[in-house]
């Protein structure tokens, strides 16, 4: 993490840290002590208590990810229902805790400090700024965290787990997308709006290794979450004559800067990164900018996809919420439950359903596909589980609004670049 990344995040939480880590201190230590075997001779632990394993989720229900949050935390329970409808996992019923933290940090580490000592991990913890900023905390407790956050700055605890590309990766075969099918060229200027804190700037670190590799010239746009109108950004970028755009941010900040491009004549393709779109967008004064002119670069195929999996997902997403819509966050949302699912099957399998013994199993997971187009590989810590991108463009005819225009791949600079916590 670079030095101005880690300082804003330390300055942002750090009075907060210290109130609430004598809170749950006991749960922090992560000593076994809680251990103990059930009748089918399963060790159990933290989190475990009767017949029920619990299950915390720290999501976005009312801030800049609000769209997100609730698709990713439906399609969740969607995943509990059903397990427990079919009998459970290793005999016990599953529970989501959930707790909406508004993308504020001092609700997140609130919500974390409060679910840590009483569920035996997370399926989902929205904002990698916040998940960094307990990542010791995590490591401590070692409850697993299935983040819905792509930051490279989080890979090397064990118990914090990316699924899919991370953000610099992600944005290297977006930028290769546009060098390679959009016209972008050695010489060239390219846009990058981001936001500040540990996603954007994860982001950036994609952008410029690519540009150098490729001849281009970042010209940078830092921005905070609460910044919704981009016209100066683009006013900004107009000026310095970028012949593309990558926008590291929320699928407002997106929708502002396609439609303030248009309306200012700056016709270039804009391509986000995977949290950078919501299919609400296209019924906006935006969304013939975003048809025009805007792709996203995902983890994974959408909701859409032709596969058997992803309409089955449809099928029973729809039957359960017919008056929500549809969009990727379903798609992450259940592909972390099931993968923390699946590692709880390989954890009652080893008869260690201890919080140790979940992570453990998850190492196992080296080729989980759940039917949407990438192998999920979870044996290293220390990588993200996919180098893998699709790249994705709005289409109002299709199931969640996004369509394919390029299948999965890793461009040859994502291969030749390495990750890391720094």
């Amino acid at each position: 993490m670079t030095t101005r990344t880690r300082t804003l995040t330390v300055t942002a939480v750090a009075a907060l840290l210290a109130l609430t880590a004598a809170c749950s201190s006991k749960a922090e230590d992560g000593d076994g002590k809680d251990d103990k075997q059930s009748a089918g001779g399963v060790k159990t632990g933290q989190g475990i208590s009767g017949k029920t394993i619990d299950l915390g989720v720290l999501t976005d229900m009312t801030g800049v990810y609000a769209t997100l949050g609730k698709s990713v935390t439906q399609a969740q329970q969607l995943y509990v229902k059903q397990t427990n409808a079919d009998g459970g996992i290793c005999g016990y019923q599953l529970k989501l805790s959930v707790r909406d933290h508004g993308y504020d940090p001092q609700r997140a580490v609130s919500g974390y400090t409060e679910l840590s000592p009483k569920v035996l991990g997370f399926t989902q913890f929205i904002g990698s700024p916040f998940v960094a900023a307990v990542e010791q905390r995590i490591g401590k407790d070692k409850a697993l965290v299935l983040p819905q956050a792509w930051s490279a700055n989080l890979l090397g605890n064990p118990y914090v787990r990316v699924i899919g590309a991370t953000y610099d990766i992600e944005t290297i075969n977006a930028v290769d997308f546009l060098l390679k099918e959009k016209g972008l060229k050695k010489g060239d200027k390219l846009g990058h709006v981001y936001f500040e804190g540990d996603y954007g700037e994860n982001a950036l670190k994609g952008s410029e290794f690519i540009a150098d590799k490729a001849g281009l010239t970042v010209v940078e746009q830092k921005i905070k979450p609460t910044d919704n109108d981009m016209t100066a950004q683009v006013a900004a970028l107009k000026k310095a004559g970028v012949k593309g755009i990558v926008i590291s941010a929320g699928p407002r900040q997106a929708a502002s800067l396609v439609g303030v491009a248009a309306a200012a004549k700056l016709n270039v393709p804009v391509i986000g990164n995977n949290s950078a779109f919501a299919p609400q967008l296209l019924g906006t004064q935006a969304g013939p900018a975003l048809l025009a002119n805007y792709y996203v670069a995902n983890p994974s195929l959408p909701i859409g996809a032709d596969t058997p999996e992803a309409k089955k997902l449809v099928a029973d997403y729809q039957k359960e919420y017919p008056k929500d819509g549809l969009d990727n966050g379903v798609v992450a949302g259940w592909t972390a439950a099931s993968v923390f699912g699946e590692a709880l099957k390989k954890a009652c399998d080893n008869k260690d359903l201890t919080r140790e013994g979940v992570d453990k199993a998850l190492l196992s997971l080296s080729a989980y596909d759940m039917g949407f187009g990438v192998s999920q590989d979870f044996s290293d810590p220390k990588a993200p589980s996919s180098h893998s991108s699709v790249i994705l463009r709005p289409d109002k005819s299709a199931v969640g609004g996004l369509k394919v225009v390029r299948e999965a791949g890793e461009s040859a600079e994502a291969k030749a670049y390495t990750p890391s916590a720094s």
